[in-house]
């Protein structure tokens, strides 16, 4: 079995200490085969909040996660500093996670896509550029189809309550639609704070097959939303030819994290279906 652990929204800057030693004591005991970090790892862009979400992933990394993929969110490029935000927006992420703002993972059973849908002018929602829905098609043509295949961006690509649609990404419908014929199975985000599991079909009538969205709530930032805790996925890819997953939530309870609902996903001849 592979577990994919994703983390998002953690805002270093309003990071609370004991549920970030939460987080560290879960993949003590659970470890994962990947760690993937959806955006907004900061919560202004800041040097020093770079660093403290970069010594995080290293105890991570110390722990046993070898494998990660880490992109950026609208929060990680400056607000404020206007010259930095439109002469080096990503100066600060680059020092501490690297050049590649688009990392892919891939290996005999998954193929992990990232997607920086972050720009300088927009100050807050996400778009998929022509170039980008191509790259992506590209990559899922070029892999097995019978790996797992995911896109994660920041920002969603769908709505779980009618207020969050206009923060959907600018231009999902004809990624979706380019992609979903490619083979496409998953979209994970965060963004909105509001973690949720949801066939985009029913958002999207002309998908050649159901796409799934993963969405993460904020992992350990104080910046909760309603009555939704801290939390973070777990999707565990269950061995066998055919795809099935299972997308667990785990919320904060009581100083440490718990399971909380899950889902049972499975792709029968190219349509999604919750088990």
């Amino acid at each position: 079995m592979t577990s994919i652990l994703q983390i998002s929204d953690t805002h270093f800057g309003t990071e609370q200490a004991l549920v970030v030693q939460a987080l560290e004591d879960h993949v003590d005991e659970y470890g994962a085969d990947l760690l993937v970090f959806s955006g907004d790892i900061t919560q202004r862009a800041r040097n020093g909040q770079f660093a403290a979400a970069a010594a995080f992933m290293q105890r991570l990394r110390d722990r046993g996660i070898g494998n990660t993929l880490v992109i950026p969110g609208n929060h990680d490029i400056p607000l404020y500093n206007l010259p930095l935000r439109f002469l080096a927006p990503y100066r600060n992420y680059r020092r501490h996670f690297g050049d590649d703002l688009e990392p892919v993972f891939e290996n005999e059973r998954l193929l992990v896509i990232g997607l920086n849908t972050t720009a300088p002018r927009r100050h807050k929602n996400g778009l998929v550029t022509p170039g980008q829905v191509e790259r992506v098609a590209r990559l899922l043509r070029g892999s097995d189809p019978g790996k797992l295949s995911i896109v994660v961006a920041h920002q969603p690509f769908g709505a779980m309550v009618p207020s969050d649609v206009r923060n959907r990404q600018h231009g999902a419908q004809a990624a979706l639609e380019c992609w979903a014929a490619e083979g496409l199975d998953l979209v994970m985000g965060g963004h909105v704070h509001l973690p949720h599991v949801l066939p985009l079909s029913g958002q999207y009538a002309h998908l050649a097959r159901e796409v799934w969205m993963v969405q993460a709530g904020t992992t350990f930032s104080s910046r909760v939303r309603g009555t939704s805790p801290n939390s973070f996925n777990r999707l565990r890819l269950h061995d066998g030819a055919d795809k099935h997953v299972t997308v667990e939530r785990w919320d904060l309870l009581d100083g440490h994290f718990a399971p909380g609902s899950h889902f049972e996903l499975d792709w029968d001849g190219g349509s999604g279906q919750m088990l």
